[in-house]
């Protein structure tokens, strides 16, 4: 533990597993107060209970569905009354229901993804970062968003146009909340070993339509998206803006 981020609260969504859960480990060992949320206590509080067994009180776990925005509301709310203004949002929580062409998708795996995906990243967002502009604060808001936002990705071209959405989204509020201070960055996983991506990860065939293009010849572990995500949280970025990194194994080098 070095304390990049010691005496820092963060926000860190869709982390009862994968990707989420080892970046709120991250940054509880870096000294942060994390508040994890995602759709059900029962993954939180297991996630919660590991990392403040070997990182004592650090971790407070909290469910909100992103998918709505009066959750949205409550949430933020109840932080910052319960434990105080974050200082750093990282927006990770996603879905993806449909896996196939994009012209099969039926209107409410849209919806469902974007009302994920899109509108519940904006959303916390708005909440999060409204309150630091209330207050004259600065802030770091992290999106996760993926490789397949920055290249052409058959069988997940809804999911794909969400993420494109979000580093969009990144590049033009950057612009917006700069002067206020408030950073806003973007990481860009290429293949990680989740179960949000075990679909592909654990087909053989189409792990290697990603790994083959990969300079690294190999998917990630959660673990190896978290180093990004502490950097972008931390004022080791404090001249980082509207960037979108790519953690990805060299994948979009191709």
């Amino acid at each position: 533990m070095s304390g990049r981020l010691e005496g820092k609260r963060a926000i860190v969504t869709g982390a009862s597993r994968g990707i989420g859960a080892a970046i709120a480990r991250a940054y509880a060992k870096e000294g942060a107060t994390v508040i994890i949320s995602s759709r059900k206590q029962e993954g939180l509080d297991a996630v919660a209970a590991k990392i403040n067994a070997e990182y004592p009180n650090s971790i407070v776990p909290m469910a909100c569905h992103i998918g709505h925005r009066d959750q949205i509301k409550a949430f933020v709310q109840q932080v910052e009354a319960e434990h105080g203004r974050p200082h750093i949002l990282v927006n990770n929580a996603a879905t993806n229901p449909y896996f196939g062409p994009m012209f099969g998708i039926e209107e409410s795996a849209w919806d469902k993804t974007f009302d994920v995906n899109v509108k519940g990243y904006f959303e916390m967002t708005r909440q999060v970062a409204q309150r630091w502009l209330d207050n004259d604060e600065a802030g770091s808001v992290v999106n996760i968003a993926s490789v397949v936002g920055l290249r052409g990705a058959p069988f997940q071209g809804i999911y794909a146009m969400t993420k494109a959405a979000i580093i969009s989204m990144t590049q033009t509020l950057s612009l917006e909340l700069g002067q206020a201070k408030i950073r806003v960055n973007a990481v860009a996983p290429g293949l990680v070993d989740t179960h949000f991506a075990s679909t592909i990860v654990n087909n053989p065939d189409m792990a290697k339509m990603f790994t083959d293009k990969s300079a690294l010849k190999r998917h990630a572990q959660p673990e190896e998206i978290t180093g990004i995500t502490v950097f972008l949280g931390s004022e080791e970025a404090s001249y980082v803006t509207g960037q979108t990194i790519a953690v990805d194994g060299g994948y979009t080098t191709t």
